[in-house]
């Protein structure tokens, strides 16, 4: 599907989004792992978290939705039922991974799968740690479909992450929630801390490495979640008020973990007019709410240590950059090629359509020049980040832009085009 974006002259409004996917995702997983039934509130309707309803679903585990509340039947200790078929992950990287650590404790044999996309991303990185804990997983090339065999020898492990990943973290941490000795995770940068936080772990500074331990005496209780606005989808917004003239946008209820919120630092360094307004704290996770006025901008060095934490957000970063004072330039981020998409190759083939000057590297690229406006529309490729990125740069073109494939972006935030309308002048 092509859609069409006109220019937006102004943006005005409030806005209140749906709960953070990564949240979601865990909140999910943990809620099905506790004895009884759970209250999740504000879960995002994106479809990769309906992949993870999907899958425990088949596992055994009912949900229930009524008034926008989930009611989540968790299954208890090692309770997880054979599934009658494959395990479909649809799109959902988060899907495949947490589950993994989760299903290579179970009684049962299981195999995980997922759309053309998932299937051509990375699961090495989850296969060698589950592995040393003793979990049995077949997967031809590292990648999925993977085949989990119950294992009688499941151990602890003490386990410093290669690749900054939270995934591969809560994958390990899942999984060592089924041990009574503990498990321990070393990160030398720190990543998303969603899953420590919804567990009421403790995390552990020594030196520059950050130490999070799991083992059953966290296992998961009873509980009710409020999941909060999610800070990925608030970029978009927030970078077209920055851009458009005479703006103003306030964010309601959104997550300013402080994992999660270095795009906005980033922001604020380029002379970003964003105030932070902290309201509470709900299952260890900050929210409050976020107002935007527009202003100039010029881009600023990005350290390279950063950027496991602005991960999600590069590609709308980059938007921002195209249009501050000077250069754009973004290195240390090679794990943007496995991503939904290349998401490298994918911005810097859409940002050469505007005859920008793009010089791509194995990790990054480097953007300048000036914007000249095209009829041809910008490639999602399959990407909802890419897709939402590239439909807030045609509303700041002077004729407008259009997306192709822009339906992924259902992925993440189907209401997107709504939130985009509600804001609009």
């Amino acid at each position: 599907m092509i859609q069409s974006f006109n220019k937006i002259d102004k943006v005005n409004g409030v806005l209140k989004l749906q709960g953070d996917k990564s949240i979601s995702h865990r909140a999910l997983l943990i809620s099905s792992l506790a004895n009884g039934k759970s209250i999740i509130k504000n879960l995002s309707d994106g479809d990769d978290v309906k992949s993870t309803i999907k899958c425990l679903n088949e596992l055994g585990v009912e949900t229930s939705l009524k008034d926008n509340i989930y009611t989540i039947s968790g299954r208890g200790f090692k309770g997880y039922k054979k599934p009658a078929r494959q395990l479909d992950a649809g799109n959902s990287g988060t899907t495949a991974r947490l589950l993994c650590g989760i299903l290579a404790s179970q009684n049962f044999e299981s195999v995980i799968t997922g759309d053309v996309s998932l299937s051509s991303r990375p699961m090495q990185r989850i296969i060698d740690p589950l592995s040393q804990m003793g979990a049995i997983i077949d997967s031809e090339n590292g990648k999925l479909p993977l085949k989990i065999f119950p294992s009688e020898k499941l151990q602890t492990i003490k386990y410093h992450l290669p690749v900054s990943s939270a995934q591969v973290k809560s994958a390990i941490l899942l999984a060592g929630l089924h041990l009574d000795e503990k498990t321990t995770v070393t990160e030398s940068v720190q990543t998303r801390n969603h899953t420590e936080n919804l567990l009421g772990l403790s995390i552990v500074r020594e030196g520059n490495n950050i130490l999070s331990s799991v083992s059953r005496n966290d296992y998961p209780v009873v509980k009710e979640y409020f999941i909060l606005g999610d800070i990925s989808s608030a970029m978009f917004f927030i970078v077209l008020a920055l851009l458009t003239n005479n703006s103003e946008l306030i964010i309601k209820d959104i997550s300013l973990n402080t994992t999660r919120i270095k795009c906005l630092s980033i922001l604020k360094s380029m002379g970003g007019k964003i105030q932070i307004d902290e309201r509470g704290v709900s299952n260890n996770e900050i929210f409050g709410d976020v107002f935007v006025k527009s202003g100039e901008l010029s881009n600023v060095h990005i350290n390279n240590e950063i950027i496991p934490l602005i991960i999600d957000e590069i590609p709308i970063l980059t938007i921002a950059g195209i249009f501050a004072e000077g250069n754009f330039e973004l290195r240390g981020a090679a794990e943007l090629r496995v991503k939904e998409s290349d998401r490298i190759n994918s911005v810097c083939n859409n940002l050469k359509k505007l005859g920008l000057k793009v010089t791509e590297f194995e990790d990054g690229f480097s953007v300048s020049g000036e914007i000249k406006q095209i009829s041809e529309p910008f490639d999602s490729f399959g990407d909802h980040r890419i897709a939402m990125a590239f439909a807030i740069l045609s509303c700041l073109l002077q004729e407008g832009g259009k997306v192709d494939g822009f339906e992924c972006v259902s992925v993440s935030n189907p209401d997107f085009m709504q939130q985009l309308k509600a804001v609009a002048d």
